[in-house]
């Protein structure tokens, strides 16, 4: 299947499930990797304020602030990602995205761990995107980090189309 109607596909899937369903399949995830020994081991954490339809990482966030790690959020500028220190406070970004107001973070190899979205993830780590690239851009940057992709059931696939270029999972946590 072509990544376009893949992405069309898991779109349909995502609609079938109602936001209560998609909040109580997030927080399965979520505790499974509060639960990861790289959370457990992880100083800096690179994750991403999720979109109504995606595996929601908000008690991440909480989580990790409370254990006093380092919390980035990205930021949409222009077709690049930047990173920004997440202190609590957020404003509304590009495509309604909660974004953070902290100071910009550029040291991309003191992230020792990043949570990622996708629109589908396979059994080897591939990662299929929204069709931006904002993740393919950024991920090659975070050199010392293990990657694990959020998804829910519906989204992990045997198989998702992928370019040489694109970067893999450590790991997909699914609920």
């Amino acid at each position: 299947m072509e990544k376009k109607e893949l992405r069309k596909l898991i779109r349909q899937r995502k609609a079938e499930y109602s936001a209560e369903e998609k909040a109580e399949m997030s927080a399965r995830i979520c505790r499974q990797v509060l639960a990861d020994p790289h959370w457990v081991k992880a100083k800096t954490v690179f994750l991403y304020h999720a979109l109504p339809d995606e595996v929601d990482t908000a008690m991440l966030a909480d989580a990790a602030m409370h254990e006093g790690k380092t919390v980035l959020l990205p930021v949409i500028d222009g077709d690049d990602l930047r990173l920004k220190i997440h202190t609590g406070t957020t404003r509304t970004g590009s495509y309604s995205i909660q974004e953070p107001v902290g100071d910009e973070f550029t040291c991309y190899n003191k992230i020792t761990l990043a949570i990622v979205p996708g629109m589908a993830f396979d059994k080897k780590g591939n990662r299929l995107g929204r069709g931006r690239g904002f993740y393919d851009r950024t991920l090659p940057k975070l050199t010392a980090a293990y990657k694990i992709g959020l998804c829910f059931p519906f989204q992990f696939l045997e198989s998702v189309p992928h370019e040489a270029y694109d970067i893999k999972m450590d790991a997909v946590i699914i609920s």
